[in-house]
């Protein structure tokens, strides 16, 4: 089940968000897990039992590690290599023997034959959000839950189960004792929803014509290349963004105030910032458990750089299991190192150097995008011209106006809706923030009208799947 769909919009979640407030207030986990439960299966039941032994994996290994007279630290080794384990299974054992068949025919001997793992949605979620909750256990660093039922409901919890953000315990555990339910809360996120699901539906579905058709050709002219990567560069974010937008709405919904997830990427001026601005709960659990136990910076220059460009090596490893996703890491990495290298860490650019950062992430997204490293370096050379300059044959018939209209429009509110968020900062108490206060209703209305506008578009395509769930 996706949030983007009618079962979930017009069933699912009116459904849920009645019992969930019929439930008295101590007892609203229960709703919560078994809500969460139904919404994973609904994708495939089998995996539900996958996601259950998960979660009791990681509660009774976190009974064993505030056990007094126990090895807690050895407790949580176990915890977080039988996570890794499972991870690593589900997501890369096709990748492995993929890779180690291609070795075997490069070298004149017969590819191996093996079953063909599927990945359980969400898996790569849920199992960092086990993970961080151990390692801060046992480092002191969280409260313990009330019961399993309150740890089974925060690992299952289904609006962020399936793309982020990724919650860490510590951070909701207050909001799982109490929390509150007003109609100002709950307006908000219905707010946050409805337009979260407009950027998705509207913008980034919008577009994605455009990136299916110029990554399918062969031979991508320069027109056609950077259609493509301009198109996938909103494409992905407007995705992302309109899911974690809806999965804090939900989650206001429900009384839960979840971490923002994104602070407008694209006006970085630096590789540094942008990642402080993309997938922030991903880049902060990568710096919090990979980065800083690596070293972080406390080893030397040398080993910062090292230690950069490995928390992003891995991080592309985490996000897919292609040579695609690895290289993409490495790329990040390399521009944070040589960034921390040339002091671009603690200094504040010019606005100047927002275009060669812009530069350098499009053309990362296209190999992240590519479903082979030789489709992404053919692309490349389309976007240096080296397959022609005009728009193919194949191509023109193809395009269509309406795809081009949103494509501008995104990159529109890239570039505009920051200023609009500066602005509203600036003004914020003062008399004009009042006058602001008074057009709410309108800005309302456009926003249920953007919804309705959605929900239209929604139901004449019937299905419409977040990028992220891949992953």
């Amino acid at each position: 089940m996706v949030f983007s769909s009618n079962i979930f919009l017009f069933a699912f979640l009116p459904l849920f968000l009645s019992v969930y407030y019929l439930t008295p207030n101590q007892y609203r986990s229960l709703p919560i897990l078994i809500g969460s439960y139904i919404f994973y299966a609904w994708w495939r039941v089998d995996f539900l039992a996958l996601f259950f032994g998960v979660t009791l994996w990681n509660y009774l290994i976190y009974k064993r590690i505030i056990a007094p007279n126990t090895n807690g630290a050895r407790w949580m080794k176990i915890g977080v290599v039988g996570n890794l384990a499972a991870l690593g299974f589900f997501k890369y054992f096709n990748f492995g023997v993929d890779s180690f068949n291609l070795l075997l025919s490069e070298i004149g001997f017969s590819p191996i034959s093996a079953m063909q793992v599927i990945l359980p949605i969400g898996i790569s979620f849920y199992i960092f959000q086990a993970i961080s909750f151990l390692i801060d256990v046992h480092r002191k660093d969280a409260p313990h839950p009330k019961n399993f039922w309150d740890f089974a409901a925060f690992i299952s919890l289904f609006p962020q189960l399936i793309a982020g953000p990724i919650l860490r315990y510590k951070d909701v555990a207050e909001q799982f004792q109490e929390r509150t339910h007003t109609f100002d809360k709950f307006s908000e996120g219905a707010y946050r929803f409805m337009l979260g699901f407009a950027q998705k539906v509207l913008i980034a579905d919008s577009v994605a014509p455009l990136v299916d058709q110029t990554f399918a050709l062969e031979n991508p002219t320069f027109l056609e290349s950077w259609i493509g990567a301009l198109a996938y560069t909103i494409q992905l974010y407007f995705d992302f963004m309109g899911y974690s937008s809806m999965a804090i709405g939900i989650g206001l919904m429900m009384g839960f105030r979840f971490i923002e997830n994104f602070n407008h990427p694209y006006i970085s001026r630096s590789i540094t910032e942008f990642w402080r601005r993309w997938h922030i709960s991903l880049s902060s659990w990568l710096k919090d458990y990979l980065y800083i136990p690596l070293g972080g910076n406390r080893k030397g220059p040398l080993r910062t750089y090292i230690n950069l460009f490995l928390t992003m090596l891995l991080g592309g490893a985490w996000h897919g299991a292609n040579w695609t996703f690895v290289i993409w890491g490495a790329w990040h990495g390399s521009l944070l190192a040589l960034e921390r290298r040339m002091g671009f860490k603690d200094v504040n650019w010019p606005k100047i150097m927002m275009a060669p950062t812009l530069l350098a992430v499009i053309l990362g997204w296209v190999m992240f995008r590519a479903d082979t490293v030789g489709q992404a370096f053919g692309f490349y050379e389309g976007m240096i011209g080296l397959n022609g300059f005009a728009i193919s044959d194949a191509m023109i018939w193809q395009l269509k106006y309406q795809h081009l209209v949103f494509l501008v429009l995104g990159w529109f509110i890239v570039f505009i809706h920051p200023k609009f968020f500066e602005y509203r900062q600036a003004i914020e108490g003062s008399a004009a923030w009042q006058t602001i206060g008074h057009h709410k209703p309108i800005i309302a209305c456009s926003v249920i009208g953007l919804f309705i506008l959605a929900v239209t578009k929604l139901a004449a395509a019937s299905y419409s799947p977040f990028l992220y769930f891949q992953f």
